[in-house]
C-alpha cells in the first residue's frame, strides 16, 4: 500500500459514513393524518384526467401514505394494504376508479 492510499483510505471512508448518516436521518415525506387509506367520497375523480393535481387531490384526500396508478396493462398483486390507495385509469389516461386496496 503506497503512502498516497494510507492518507485517502481514511478519507474515503469518513466521506462514505457521512454520506450514509446523511440518507439514515434525512426525513421522509410528511402525510396528513394516519396513513391509512379512506375512499369514501372520491367518487367525483372517476371520468377525471389522471393529471398531476388530481393525484395529488386524491392522495389528500385519501388520507393515504402511498398511491398506486395502475393502467389498463398494468399487473398487480392480490396483497392488501391499508395504506394503499389504488388509481385505476383506462388507455386514455381517464380514472375508472379510485379504491384502498
Amino acid at each position: 500500500m503506497t503512502s498516497r492510499t494510507r492518507t485517502l483510505l481514511p478519507l474515503v471512508a469518513a466521506a462514505t459514513a457521512l454520506t450514509l448518516s446523511a440518507c439514515a436521518t434525512a426525513p421522509g415525506p410528511e402525510i396528513p393524518g394516519t396513513g391509512q387509506c379512506h375512499d369514501e367520497g372520491l367518487g367525483w375523480a372517476v371520468g377525471k384526467v389522471a393529471d398531476q393535481p388530481t393525484m395529488r387531490r386524491l392522495l389528500l384526500e385519501s388520507g393515504t401514505g402511498l398511491i398506486n396508478p395502475i393502467g389498463p396493462e398494468t399487473i398487480t398483486s392480490r396483497d392488501r394494504r391499508t395504506d394503499r390507495l389504488r388509481v385505476f385509469i383506462d388507455k386514455d389516461n381517464i380514472i375508472t376508479a379510485a379504491r384502498c386496496e
